[in-house]
């Protein structure tokens, strides 16, 4: 991340400044002239939201939100937003340092430097001449919010950035192996132990599922293990997060069509770059919490000996799966880091992956599609973080019915269940591999904007790694 934040106590004369005034609220009016003041109150009656006063030796945006009075975490979506109203306002104006005043509770500052610092993310690494922001420092003036409070949010906001990075890397820069090292030097920044199997482990191991998918590439796979265990953790059972790693998603043998489709494909690994972000967050800010993050990376190409619909595959599980679809390899790389998942034994295991066309039809990239077996207590808990943050949960059935849909003649499973219920089935398909209390989370599209989306920006956007800090935070924090 590009963007510097802290903590102030005072402002100078020549300070750029952003004072966010939540439901018409007092501001201090002494910063203003008569005529500034009547120009406010102008604008107001206007409804504009984003009042810029040219003092001519600075720029002062007065920002105001209006509350949603029955859902909270809607009125945090609202002041995140319009931090990045003001990321545009500032770089627009070529402004290279702004300080926040606020008068406000320390969620809602927090929310409107979030939506600023999220905001003002640029992949700029393949741009000759790049049209960097000017932004660079943003400081924060306000009683109610601590530097503590703030440093956390940096934390969390550098991990998203490195997960858009990973995400908007093509494959030709980042292989499975690429991916790994990604991880590992990570895991020396933040301080988690980084574990990596080379192809020859996996082969012993009898990954099937991963070595079957790699087989079309001549790049190896890797499968990452992180682990942050400190001394203090509140759980004795660790919570593992696995990501699905498909660096670059060809369709294999049945093969996507370009536009629109396979030319997006460099995001078929987000799900394994919001855990590894993740874990990164959570060592940088010494979360007391047992977190184990697994990876199983490789590309998916229809090269060689490029695994073929009519395949029968070993799992690393023992289980065999007919192939009858080769673009549904998430599901048999991730199979494999479920099952060996179990040894942990786990309290919960939550899996993100870009999984189905299905749940992006289904939901669009308004939410994250997902379905498991955890209690009910979990459930709410997750939710509660997923809103915190505003990447809602949209949990589908989970019936065992949808098992029909995957039997196979030939085999213990096949890897599709058909035109319907594809994002169910494809969780389904996953459940057959795990022992413990399981979530599945569909990030397919949430993960990758064709378009911009206010903060969220465009491309690559770090899906899963708010939601995941926000339920490890406050699983951290519990009695």
């Amino acid at each position: 991340m590009n963007t510097a934040i802290r903590k102030v106590t005072t402002s100078g004369k020549a300070d750029h400044l952003a004072i966010l005034v939540i439901d018409n609220a007092k501001y201090e009016s002494s910063l203003f002239s008569k005529q500034e003041l009547e120009f406010i109150n102008a604008e107001i009656k206007k409804k504009n939201k984003l009042i810029t006063i040219n003092q001519y030796g600075r720029i002062v945006f007065l920002q105001l939100i209006d509350t949603d009075k029955d859902k909270k975490y809607k009125t945090l979506e609202k002041i995140r937003r319009a931090g990045d109203s003001l990321c545009s306002a500032a770089n627009k104006n070529g402004i290279k340092e702004i300080t926040i005043l606020s008068d406000n509770s320390k969620e809602n500052t927090l929310a409107y430097a979030e939506g600023l610092l999220l905001g003002n993310y640029q992949f700029l690494k393949y741009k000759s001449s790049p049209d960097t922001n000017s932004l660079a420092k943003v400081n924060v003036l306000s009683k109610d919010t601590d530097a503590e409070a703030i440093k956390d949010l940096a934390t969390v906001c550098e991990a998203v950035c490195k997960a858009r990075d990973l995400v908007n890397e093509p494959v030709a820069s980042l292989n499975a192996t690429g991916l790994a090292k990604a991880f590992s030097t990570m895991g020396k920044d933040a301080g988690f132990k980084v574990t990596i199997f080379d192809k020859a482990k996996i082969k012993n191991l009898k990954m099937g599922g991963l070595l079957a998918v790699n087989l079309g590439s001549i790049d190896p796979p890797t499968f990452t293990i992180m682990e942050y265990k400190p001394k203090n953790a509140v759980n004795k059972k660790p919570i593992v997060l696995v990501g699905k790693g498909v660096v670059y998603d060809t369709g294999g043998l049945s093969l996507k069509p370009t536009p629109q489709s396979m030319d997006y494909m460099k995001s078929d690994m987000a799900g394994a770059a919001a855990v590894g972000a993740t874990m990164y967050a959570v060592a940088k800010q010494k979360l007391p919490v047992h977190v184990i993050a697994l990876v199983p990376a490789t590309d998916n190409r229809p090269d060689g000996n490029a695994y073929t619909p009519g395949d029968v595959i070993t799992m690393y599980s023992g289980m065999t799966i007919e192939v009858l679809n080769t673009d549904a390899e998430g599901r048999m790389i991730l199979a494999d880091a479920l099952h060996y998942a179990k040894q942990y034994k786990p309290e919960l295991v939550m899996e993100f992956s870009t999984l189905t066309g299905a749940a992006a039809n289904a939901i669009g990239h308004y939410g994250i599609v997902c379905m498991g077996d955890c209690d009910e207590k979990v459930k709410n808990s997750l939710n509660e973080s997923a809103n915190n943050v505003y990447e809602r949960l949209v949990e589908f059935p989970y019936w065992e019915e949808y098992d029909e849909l995957l039997r196979s003649d030939i085999a213990d499973m096949k890897n599709i269940g058909g035109a319907i219920g594809g994002a169910i089935t494809a969780g389904r398909f996953l459940s057959k591999f795990t022992d413990y209390p399981y979530m599945h989370f569909d990030i397919a599209g949430p993960s990758f904007g064709k378009s911009n989306d206010s903060y969220r920006g465009k491309n690559g956007t770090g899906v899963g790694v708010r939601f995941l800090c926000d339920f490890l935070k406050k699983k951290a924090s519990a009695k």
